[in-house]
């Protein structure tokens, strides 16, 4: 790929520290394992990338406000007032450069275009999957929230993380394709809900693997239905989604082998799935009223 008699370069985040190409310092801080997505924080002097495209669809976060810059998508320059939670979305294959005139810190999230599609399958026409390139001159509420759980996710990992990253994935997913697609969803009911017999058999996958990380994708499998329509039918059948369902259950079982088992608190949290004893004692609490070892010595 050329523009001008020069080569573009050609940024694949699921590369190890691809955008070191592209910026004068490695990301603060980065992703790793997280399927369909990766993630990275930067803290960075002055700087100006070189024209690049990337193999995936990419959002850029600015942490904090910053002084005018400029930015290039498809060959379109504008400058750019970025204000603090402004977001900027490259699609997979645009052309694309920026300079950041002062020091800046921002986040920068690259997606799967096979996300999109799993998730739009029941949506949209698949072949009108197609986001729209925005400069980075606006704010998106719910696009800040899901930064802002990704980056705390990093920093402190918690119980049933794969689980919660497939349901960011999810939210981000319906929100691009409601919000920054070319083409939008039409409309479709959650119906009744899971059938008795599919939900049935994802409750007994849950209960069999309690103390593993459950993904979302596994169990939309189990039901034969994408992600999506999985998670509303779910929520639809019980109340409550798949994330706060398994750590109901997970809870529950806790109660019953500290009431009726020889293991000690240590080894129940890690039978249910709790790597840490501090995050299954404060959700114990939460759900329970009581710690483990007021439930013991009661």
């Amino acid at each position: 790929m050329t523009t001008q008699g020069q080569t573009v370069k050609l940024l694949d985040y699921r590369r190890e520290k691809a955008s070191d190409a592209i910026v004068p310092k490695p990301a603060v801080l980065s992703s790793s394992g997280w399927d369909s997505i990766y993630f990275e924080l930067h803290q960075q002097p002055k700087f100006e990338t070189i024209e690049h495209q990337h193999t995936m669809h990419v959002i850029a976060y600015g942490v904090s406000g910053s002084p005018l810059g400029e930015r290039w998508l498809d060959g379109k320059p504008r400058r750019e007032v970025r204000s603090k939670g402004g977001i900027a979305i490259i699609p997979k294959g645009i052309a694309h450069r920026c300079n950041w005139n002062a020091p800046a810190q921002f986040m920068v999230l690259a997606i799967e275009p096979a996300l999109l599609f799993q998730f739009g399958q029941d949506l949209v026409n698949c072949d009108r999957i197609e986001l729209i390139p925005h400069f980075m001159t606006e704010q998106d509420a719910l696009i800040q929230g899901i930064f802002c759980a990704l980056r705390e996710e990093i920093e402190s990992s918690k119980i049933g993380g794969y689980l919660l990253i497939d349901s960011l994935k999810t939210a981000l997913a319906i929100h691009l394709l409601r919000n920054y697609c070319t083409t939008k969803p039409k409309l479709s009911s959650c119906a009744d809900g899971l059938s008795k017999s599919v939900l049935q058999q994802v409750i007994e996958y849950i209960n069999e693997h309690l103390h593993q990380d459950v993904k979302l994708i596994e169990l939309a499998a189990i039901a034969q239905m994408s992600p999506y329509h999985f998670l509303r039918l779910f929520k639809q059948s019980m109340s409550v989604t798949p994330h706060q369902y398994i750590l109901q259950r997970r809870i529950e079982k806790a109660k019953c082998l500290l009431q009726h088992g020889e293991l000690s608190i240590a080894e129940v949290a890690a039978n249910v799935g709790f790597c840490v004893q501090s995050h299954f004692t404060r959700y114990f609490k939460r759900i329970v009223g009581v710690t483990p070892k007021q439930l013991l010595q009661a």
